[in-house]
């Protein structure tokens, strides 16, 4: 099959592998579409290991079922999710490929209605909102309760930013305070938002101290920058509260806790956690109760996923999720 592999620092080039072997809790998946994210240029440019399959976000069909998989795929079902790309330990575990091999319990079927381009912006998102909204942040999963309190989803308009508005809503959440580009100010509303500010005004923060009432306590920033950091703990309540930060930042306040997310995570219970978040977002999505990004689809197949690095290095995306169909141009 053909994969884009890494080579060195910045650098991959697509190269004839062979189909991974499948493993006794994977499912072999032939690849139809697939997303570019952040980390799969963050992780190319700054652990250049050579020979990884880059790529983490995908959708295919069923080819093979590993004997002790328990949740019950069978060859055909269409399927989505999260791949573990650039894995020093298992290097075939991307999914930039024709082909790629996954944890079973982290992808959901993917619904009549939804499209192949639309089901692969999915699995980053969902994988590192359970691990955000939840485990860092303890919001009650919909259906368990209401949280009634205020909540923060700095870059709404990010894949994952646009997952937890709707998620914060699910759980409860209000006011779901976003921020976001003036662009981008309706789709975040259209997903759940309350009120959206422009994480570009220097007043930024005050405005959304004064909205919450000096009443925020918790915090999800999907941009996870340092002038981010400063604007998610500077609106935090006098009485303090937590940020969950998609890599490692820091902020000043000693009375505002910090949580980061990581999805590729090796704890157990952290795969515990994610195997139950997954099939709650599976029930979603099949209700139509959750919306995934919007995607828009690039030329080339797997020769265009080079621009769509390049792309999101420069960033040059906002509001959508590039996507590529696999077999294109092979």
């Amino acid at each position: 099959m053909k994969a884009i592999k890494s080579k060195g620092p910045k650098e991959a080039e697509i190269q004839d592998v062979p189909i991974p072997t499948l493993r006794d809790d994977y499912v072999l998946v032939k690849v139809t579409a697939v997303a570019v994210n952040p980390t799969d240029w963050f992780t190319l440019d700054s652990f250049p290991h050579p020979g990884l399959t880059v790529g983490c976000d995908f959708a295919g069909v069923v080819e093979d079922v590993g004997p002790h998989v328990q949740k019950p795929w069978k060859k055909g079902d269409r399927i989505a999710g999260f791949a573990h790309g650039s894995n020093v330990v298992q290097p075939e575990d991307g999914c930039f490929a024709e082909y790629c091999i996954v944890k079973s319990e982290l992808a959901t079927k993917i619904p009549d209605r939804l499209t192949d381009e639309e089901a692969c912006t999915l699995g980053v998102g969902i994988t590192t909102v359970g691990q955000g909204l939840y485990q860092s942040l303890g919001l009650p999963l919909p259906g368990t309760g209401k949280a009634n309190f205020p909540i923060l989803i700095n870059g709404a308009s990010t894949a994952t930013g646009s997952l937890a508005v709707q998620f914060a809503r699910l759980s409860g959440c209000s006011p779901i305070v976003a921020t976001a580009s003036p662009h981008n100010f309706d789709f975040v509303k259209s997903r759940g938002a309350d009120v959206v500010f422009d994480y570009n005004d220097p007043d930024c923060a005050e405005k959304i101290k004064a909205f919450t009432q000096d009443s925020l306590a918790h915090v999800f920033d999907c941009n996870s920058t340092q002038s981010s950091a400063a604007i998610c703990s500077a609106a935090i309540g006098s009485k303090g509260g937590v940020v969950s930060y998609l890599q490692a930042v820091k902020h000043d306040r000693e009375d505002v806790q910090t949580k980061v997310t990581l999805a590729y995570t090796a704890n157990p219970a952290d795969f515990e956690f994610a195997t139950s978040f997954w099939s709650l977002a599976e029930k979603l999505l099949a209700e139509g109760t959750l919306q995934p990004h919007p995607a828009e689809l690039g030329e080339g197949g797997l020769k265009g996923i080079f621009q769509g690095l390049d792309a999101l290095r420069e960033k040059r995306v906002s509001g959508k999720k590039l996507v590529y169909r696999v077999e294109e141009n092979l």
